[in-house]
Order: C-alpha cells, then sequence, then structure tokens
C-alpha cells in the first residue's frame, strides 16, 4: 500500500512561484504577445504575425549591432580569463595578506555599475579626469567621446577592471580545493611550476573556469549601463552594442514590435549558448566523477 504523499510543501514554495510569474513569465508573456502585432498607438493593436522576426533578422543596422556585441565579449574573455587565472595564482594562500587581498578583489564588484560608468566618465575627461589629462599631457590623443578607438579602449579597460576580480575569486575558490598531496607529489617528482600548472592546478580549476566564463560572457553579451554611461553608444554607433541599440528601438523610437521581436532572439541565444556551457559544465563533472 503505498503511502499518502503530503503537498502541503508547496504552499511554501507557492509565494516564489507568484512572484516569479509576476516578475518573468507575465513580461515576457507581453514581450511575445508584442513581437507578432503593431500599433499606432491608443493600446490598438494589428496582427503582424512573423513581419517583425523577417525584418530583424535582415537588418543590417542589427547584424552591426550583433558583432560589435561578440567582438567585445570576445575580447573580454581573451583578457579577463588569463588576467584572473594570473592574480589567483599569486595571490597570498593563507594569513592576513590573504584576507586583505579578498578584500581588495572584491571592491570593484560591490560598485554599481552605473556608478562605475560615472567613474571611468569622468577619469577619462581631459579637463577633469586623471587618465585624459595625464594622456594629454604625454602628447597621447584620447578622446573617447570622438574616436571609436578611443572609445573601445576605455569600455574594454573599464570592464576588466570591474569584471577581473570575479574570475580572481572564483580560481582562487579553485586552487584552495586542491589537497596538498599534490603540490607534495610534484615537488617529489621536481616537477616544473609549468608542469604544476598544466597537469595539477588548471585540470583542477576547469569546473571554475567554465563558470567564470559562463557568468563573464553572459554579463558581457548583455552589458548597457556602463558602455551607455560613458559614451552613450558613441561616437557614431561605434559603442551601440544589442543592449544599446534594443533600448534605442524600444523607448527612443517607439518601436515595440520590432524591439520585442529582436529582444526575444537576444533572450534565445543567450539561453542557447548557457544551455552549451551548462551542458559542457556537467559532461565535465561526469568525467570527474569517473576518474
Amino acid at each position: 500500500m503505498d503511502k499518502p504523499v503530503n503537498n502541503k510543501a508547496w504552499f511554501l514554495v507557492l509565494p516564489v512561484l507568484v512572484l516569479v510569474a509576476f516578475s518573468a513569465v507575465i513580461p515576457l508573456m507581453t514581450v511575445v504577445n508584442y513581437s507578432v502585432q503593431d500599433t499606432f498607438g491608443n493600446n490598438v493593436f494589428f496582427w503582424a504575425g512573423l513581419e517583425w522576426f523577417e525584418q530583424a533578422l535582415s537588418s543590417s543596422r542589427l547584424h552591426d549591432a550583433l558583432l560589435r556585441q561578440i567582438l567585445f565579449s570576445v575580447i573580454i574573455l581573451a583578457i579577463q580569463v588569463p588576467l584572473g587565472i594570473f592574480v589567483a595564482l599569486n595571490m597570498p594562500k593563507r594569513g592576513f595578506w590573504a584576507s586583505l587581498c579578498l578584500v581588495l578583489m572584491a571592491l570593484p564588484l560591490l560598485i554599481p555599475w552605473n556608478v562605475v560608468g560615472t567613474i571611468w566618465q569622468i577619469f577619462g575627461r581631459v579637463d577633469i579626469g586623471l587618465l585624459g589629462y595625464t594622456l594629454d599631457k604625454l602628447g597621447i590623443n584620447y578622446n573617447y567621446t570622438a574616436n571609436a578607438i578611443d572609445a573601445w579602449v576605455t569600455v574594454i579597460v573599464m570592464d576588466v577592471w570591474h569584471w577581473t576580480s570575479l574570475v580572481a575569486l572564483l580560481c582562487y575558490a579553485g586552487l584552495q580545493s586542491i589537497p596538498d598531496a599534490y603540490y607534495q607529489a610534484a615537488k617529489i617528482d621536481q616537477a616544473s611550476r609549468w608542469k604544476v600548472f598544466r597537469y595539477i592546478e588548471l585540470p583542477k580549476m576547469q569546473g571554475v573556469l567554465l563558470i567564470a566564463i559562463l557568468l563573464r560572457f553572459m554579463d558581457s553579451f548583455m552589458i548597457y549601463t556602463e558602455p551607455f554611461v560613458v559614451t552613450g553608444g558613441g561616437p557614431g554607433n561605434a559603442t551601440t552594442f544589442l543592449s544599446i541599440d534594443l533600448v534605442k528601438m524600444a523607448i527612443g523610437q517607439f518601436d515595440l514590435g520590432p524591439a520585442a521581436a529582436f529582444s526575444i532572439m537576444y533572450f534565445l541565444v543567450i539561453m542557447l549558448i548557457s544551455w552549451v556551457f551548462y551542458t559542457v559544465m556537467t559532461n565535465l563533472d561526469k568525467r570527474e566523477e569517473m576518474q
């Protein structure tokens, strides 16, 4: 005879489900509704079908924004992941200095995104900013509001300053989980520093590295506040990434249908890449358990 099932625990989960419905599901359904309709105001809608999706897929403007976004994410990962590993490897393992380093590394992560953008906007100004003023005195023509390369360099350096700490802290946690027996065995075998990193530290950090790459890719692919505060998407469209272009389309031009269709495709791309990372992480965990 089967035991009776107690479903009272669902009452504890119900508030969370209601909150998720209002904060995620209902807005998503609203966006889906807008993506297949058109409106001329006064809350009157007309069926448009897949027209906005076809328009988004064939839009050169969105293609350019997508290329800029992919390039930015690739550059960010290429810089922050090796730099974060290097910082983690050179941080003290224990004691007072280890605690101090952890606190200092965490400080950039505590600063709100709009504040980070404001800091670097002032920091890069030639008249009052330390960076801009110093470069100007050195004879370097630096102007992130007029030069596309300067704008890109500023946004990339700003993001590296803000988020490299996250990669470093995750890698540091992975290094701390390695038993001392591995290092003792490597010392007995007289393994070089590179071999210790290649065959001991790097394999043990694979899990946290994948998490770091996933988090940094998602954040960089959805970046909006920092470049918008610093450059506003300029000069021209040089730093107009997908999120900035989407906001301009939805709020600036009030093209709700195309903006909704594009936001859905944007969401699906993020979900697809996240699923790929999750699959890789799951297979990696299974492989480690089998070894």
